[in-house]
């Protein structure tokens, strides 16, 4: 069971919140995480649930202003470890699956091409394309399909079980290579969700 936060909480150091908030400028998009190199704090306390469900000390972030300016300052680096890092500190996370959930998608038309716009639970919103691929895992062990759709920054969101369904109807065999793929199309792109 997960507890949830009250929103007074303790949370990461003032300083740290500070330096977050004041790297976000509004109208000028996410925050250039990438150019910002400052020395390993070390791990924090926080976790990202298989669900999308950002915890610190074992509680849910229950404040969603909170959760979407984490996510904004997040990166996931060469070593394959997930961070959140400002101009002046940089703290190691856990993530479960992946950072983000896909909870929706609309089905568009652009320039007489269907597209497939996705929003995920902290509130971005991505075309699938050759710049924002879907991919899907299959378990081993149980066959079970995980489907992703790329973020941004090597970010990925998992595509909620709703949503895939709604992609299934979506989806058509087309033939490539001589095999019959079961996929979707969007932006020009075929991707396979078997």
């Amino acid at each position: 069971m997960v507890k949830t936060m009250p929103a007074g909480s303790n949370l990461p150091s003032s300083k740290f919140l500070d330096s977050a908030k004041g790297a976000i400028q509004p109208g000028k998009g996410l925050p250039p995480v990438h150019l910002w190199n400052p020395p390993l704090c070390g791990d924090l306390d926080m976790r990202i649930a298989k669900d999308g469900v950002w915890l610190y000390q074992g509680s849910a972030i229950n404040r969603s202003s909170l959760v979407r300016l984490f996510s904004t300052i997040l990166r996931r680096d060469e070593d394959g470890c997930f961070y959140l890092v400002t101009p002046v500190e940089k703290w190691r996370i856990e993530v479960e699956s992946a950072p983000f959930v896909a909870i929706a998608v609309e089905k568009n038309e652009q320039e007489g091409e269907p597209t497939l716009n996705f929003v995920t639970n902290v509130g971005d919103t991505v075309t699938a394309s050759s710049e924002h691929p879907i991919r899907v895992e299959i378990n081993p062990d149980s066959d079970e399909p995980s489907p992703f759709i790329h973020i941004r920054d090597g970010l990925e969101a998992k595509i909620s079980r709703s949503v895939f369904y709604q992609l299934a109807n979506m989806a058509h065999e087309k033939d490539l290579n001589g095999q019959s793929i079961f996929g979707v199309e969007s932006a020009g792109q075929f991707f396979s969700l078997s």
